[in-house]
Order: structure tokens, then C-alpha cells, then sequence
């Protein structure tokens, strides 16, 4: 990929980017720091991509390595995080005595699915929905691979909160993608 092929991916890419790195950061400034940061690494690093992965996973993950180095660097330094809330999730999709208020309907062919860039549209769109503080837990889990232990260091909360964080963003994406896609949203 030459130099020119490289800026012009990179460009189209870095509002996925920054979206990504200001769900996790939740810093404007910060995010774009990282962006800026993994952008220039990617365009000092052309010569060394061998193209084992597609383009996008590379520049992804050199974002994500910035990224874990701002929250390190954060918590060597820490702020006081924003709380925020998640329950109108589960208000939407159960009833007072905890049951499903509308059981989910069963999936198609999640398999074949996933290999459809239009799914990836529609799973990028219910990550946008999910409350704040789920939706980060949940990219962090998910996208950034970071255990447990560290993202609870990173946010200040609890074991067992994290536990409950992930699980209202896996119902939230699940309810989510089973009206926006699994059930003829496509």
C-alpha cells in the first residue's frame, strides 16, 4: 500500500477512531491526543505493515495500544469519574416481577450474519445506544481485551458492579440487534 492509498484510508477512517477512543477515554481532548497519536504511528509504520491483517485491524490496534497507555497513564494519575446510569435498559426489557416484558425471539443464523458488513453497521449503531458506563465497560472488555481487575481499577467500581455493567450492555446489544437485525431490521 503506498503512501497516498494509506493517508486516504486513514482518513475515511478516523471518525470511526475517534468515536472509538472517546467511548473509552470520555475526554475530547484525550481521544483526539490518541487518534492523532495512532495516525502518525500507522503513517511512521507503513513501511513495517506486512499485511497480515487488513489495514483497519492494524491501525485498530495501534489506537487501542494508545488508548491502554492513556488509561495507565490516568490512573498513575487519576480523575474523578462521572457516574452515570443504565437502567432504563432493563426497565425496557423486563417487567416488575423480572421477567422478559417481550421474550427474545430466536436468531436466524447469527454465524453467517457476523460475516455481513451491514450487521457490523447495525452492531456499530446499538454500541452508540447502549447507556455510557455500559457501553465503555463493555469495549473494554470486549474490544481492548483488558481483564476484569484493570478495568475496575480504571473506572473505580467494584467487581460485582462491572459484572452487572456488562451484563446490561450484552442484554442492551442483544435487544438492540434482535430488533434491528435479527428480526427483519435488515
Amino acid at each position: 500500500m503506498d503512501a497516498g492509498e494509506l493517508q486516504s484510508l486513514l482518513a475515511g477512517m478516523r471518525p470511526q477512531l475517534l468515536r472509538f477512543a472517546r467511548l473509552q477515554l470520555r475526554v475530547d481532548a484525550a481521544a483526539e491526543d490518541a487518534v492523532q497519536a495512532a495516525l502518525l504511528a500507522a503513517l511512521e509504520g507503513a513501511a513495517g505493515f506486512a499485511g497480515a491483517a487488513s489495514a483497519r485491524t492494524w491501525v485498530f490496534s495501534i489506537l487501542k495500544n494508545k488508548i491502554i497507555d492513556e488509561m495507565r497513564r490516568r490512573r498513575r494519575e487519576p480523575e474523578v469519574p462521572a457516574e452515570e446510569s443504565g437502567e432504563a435498559v432493563e426497565e425496557l426489557l423486563f417487567r416488575a416481577d423480572g421477567h422478559w416484558a417481550v421474550p427474545p425471539s430466536a436468531w436466524a443464523d447469527p454465524e453467517a450474519s457476523l460475516e455481513q458488513r451491514q450487521f457490523w453497521a447495525v452492531f456499530e449503531a446499538c454500541l452508540d445506544r447502549l447507556a455510557p458506563k455500559p457501553g465503555r465497560v463493555f469495549m473494554m472488555r470486549e474490544f481492548l481485551g483488558l481483564e476484569t481487575e484493570e478495568i475496575c481499577k480504571e473506572l473505580g467500581i467494584s467487581t460485582s458492579n462491572c459484572w452487572v455493567l456488562l451484563h446490561r450492555a450484552r442484554l442492551g446489544l442483544r435487544e438492540c440487534l434482535s430488533l434491528g437485525w435479527f428480526e427483519g431490521g435488515r
